[in-house]
């Protein structure tokens, strides 16, 4: 609607901002939004609490609004707004403070992120498997409702427990918790029996998209069921499908797991790898496992961000901290290459995200036309900075500092905190905005990529921007994601925080969602945390295994070189020597049995 319509009703909305003024007498506060507005609001009838995390009781501090609402104090204030002649008065009924002082957040305390890890991990640890000691992967369902029940949809899919897995072992580095080993283990295990098909006469391996479990036997479904791939063997359905073994291969250093991922890159370079003009083209067919068949219609010879980038966080970074191998650094490099020298492109602040194969960009395919995710263009600052501490060069720097100086103005909520999810990448003439897709909900997933995207710009840098960026986005993700209800995190929430709970966003677990970014932000939100930012140490957890190669590399992340060292190490529970402090790597002894290693990280300045 245009012209000279002014809103004349009321309505309820949500402010995020830092206290300027306070008149304790009137029981009145003003605010200061992140783009620099200015809130009045009276409070005396709000109520009140202080931020908590997963598994905590409900902490109601109204009777000490006065007291807290002190100048610098940041804090979430939902509110009803009254029109009037002169403005809106605004009514506070509800305020969420985000630490006991005004400058501290509860979500930067050392154990915050581990203990939230720990409440998600037992939360799809009893809705998958309940209680039992003896986990049975058969169990599996890809999708679980709201309270963790599991849906009707018989379809085990092998990325989402390839997700499960991943969280699963994550959550045994940041603890220690055997339990949760196990279970990634077994469903390592159960994706080698069950979804992986090895290819003896191509010497490689690929993965199906899910079996079928229904009356109780297994039908194997070998090409994709989401609309996007329909028929077609996605590559971001090959890649995903590592990124729990990935992670568990850290872990236990299991040959068997560094042979699965070795045919897995071998099929990425034979079929999905454009040997002529560079990258991974993102669909190949089931049958020729050619790339440019007529079956794959609008997927035929394309290339994406998924096919590119996603390589790099989803498996190809723990497989170089694992490894150390100069060939995944040198696939790494190749993948960011691209991505500097395609993605971004004049006139528009967001990368593009689709390609044909000679690299103009296709506007046209499906939903995405010419659309911009936002969390797709955090995801790549985040992880060329990542990509810079392997093999530095200025130009990673350069885009993902740009891409951090500009993501705020036209992908974030800067009067609520928190990240919208697809928006037109380019404004027509006369718009101020980028004009959302289809809503102006905000996904838990690209919440993710911003907090860690800013804390690790943060560290490297020093920017205070940055560090504000990262802490806003925290702070919306800690204070409305969080289900302490049911347990686990929304899918995806209104702007001002409500949860979104229709069809399958309603969802704790479905094909989009499992426990991959919700533990891969606990994991790294607690290395980036302690080691980048508050200068304190660090402990994970490794388990190898008898076959093992006896050097285990232990870098929590690729982090910058020299930031940190290996301070002390335990193997059994006894005090170990064998380790270098530099090289982040230990010297593991002989053993006919799997060993428990405790790295304590520190560092270096």
């Amino acid at each position: 609607m245009t012209g000279d319509y002014r809103p004349d009703f009321l309505f309820s909305d949500l402010v995020a901002g830092y206290v300027t003024e306070h008149d304790p007498a009137g029981r009145v506060v003003t605010l200061r939004t992140g783009d620099g507005r200015t809130v009045r609001a009276e409070y005396g009838t709000a109520t009140a609490e202080m931020l908590r995390n997963l598994g905590e009781p409900y902490r109601d501090v109204t009777g000490r609004l006065a007291e807290l609402l002190v100048p610098g104090r940041h804090l979430f204030l939902y509110g009803v707004f009254y029109p009037g002649r002169s403005g809106y008065t605004v009514e506070a009924k509800h305020v969420t403070f985000l630490g006991e002082q005004a400058g501290r957040y509860a979500f930067e305390d050392g154990g915050w992120w581990p203990h939230q890890l720990g409440e998600l991990a037992r939360f799809y640890r009893v809705a998958q498997f309940g209680q039992t000691s003896d986990p049975d992967f058969a169990d599996y369902r890809t999708q679980l409702r709201l309270s963790g029940n599991k849906g009707d949809h018989h379809v085990q899919e092998t990325d989402t427990i390839s997700r499960l897995v991943y969280g699963m072992a994550s959550a045994y580095m940041l603890s220690g918790d055997e339990d949760y080993l196990r279970i990634a283990e077994r469903g390592t295990e159960y994706l080698r029996d069950h979804m992986r098909f090895v290819d003896r006469d191509s010497d490689v391996v690929y993965w199906y998209h899910g079996i079928d479990v229904r009356g109780g036997t297994e039908s194997k479904i070998f090409t994709s069921e989401f609309d996007d791939d329909y028929r077609a063997i996605p590559a971001y359905e090959q890649i995903y499908a590592l990124v729990g073994p990935t992670q568990t291969y850290r872990i236990t250093g299991d040959p068997r797991i560094a042979d699965d991922i070795d045919a897995t890159l071998r099929l990425f370079h034979r079929y999905f790898k454009d040997h002529e003009r560079g990258g991974y083209y993102s669909h190949i067919d089931p049958l020729e496992l050619s790339p440019h068949h007529p079956s794959l219609g609008r997927n035929r010879s394309r290339k994406n961000w998924n096919s590119i980038g996603d390589h790099a966080p989803a498996y190809l970074l723990n497989l170089y901290l694992a490894t150390g191998e100069a060939r995944h650094a040198d696939m790494l490099e190749e993948c960011f290459d691209l991505i500097v020298e395609r993605f971004p492109e004049e006139g528009s602040p967001f990368v593009q995200e689709r390609f044909h194969e000679d690299w103009s960009a296709d506007r046209t395919w499906g939903w995405q036309q010419d659309r911009a995710v936002v969390g797709h263009n955090l995801k790549i600052a985040w992880n060329l900075m990542r990509m810079n501490a392997i093999r530095p060069k200025d130009r990673y720097t350069e885009l993902a500092r740009h891409i951090g100086r500009t993501m705020p103005a036209v992908g974030a909520d800067l009067q609520r905190h928190g990240w919208y999810d697809v928006v037109e990448r380019t404004r027509r003439p006369g718009e101020d905005f980028h004009r959302m897709a289809w809503h102006d909900r905000k996904a838990w997933w690209q919440q993710e990529q911003a907090i860690l995207a800013y804390q690790i710009l943060a560290g490297n840098t020093g920017d205070a921007g940055f560090r504000t960026q990262a802490r806003e986005s925290a702070a919306f993700y800690n204070a409305f994601f969080l289900d302490h209800e049911e347990g686990g995190v929304y899918f995806n929430v209104l702007a001002d925080g409500l949860p979104y709970l229709l069809g399958t966003e309603r969802m704790k677990a479905n094909h989009a969602m499992s426990l991959y970014h919700k533990a891969e932000l606990c994991l790294l939100a607690t290395v980036y945390e302690r080691l980048l930012l508050n200068g304190e140490p660090l402990s994970l957890w490794f388990r190898p295994l008898p076959e093992a190669d006896r050097t285990l590399r232990v870098a929590p992340d690729a982090l910058p070189p020299g930031s940190v060292r290996l301070g002390a190490v335990e193997v059994d529970g006894s005090p170990f020597t064998g380790f270098d402090p530099d090289a982040l790597t230990i010297e593991l002894p002989r053993s006919e049995k799997p060993l428990h290693v405790r790295a304590t990280l520190q560092p270096a300045r």
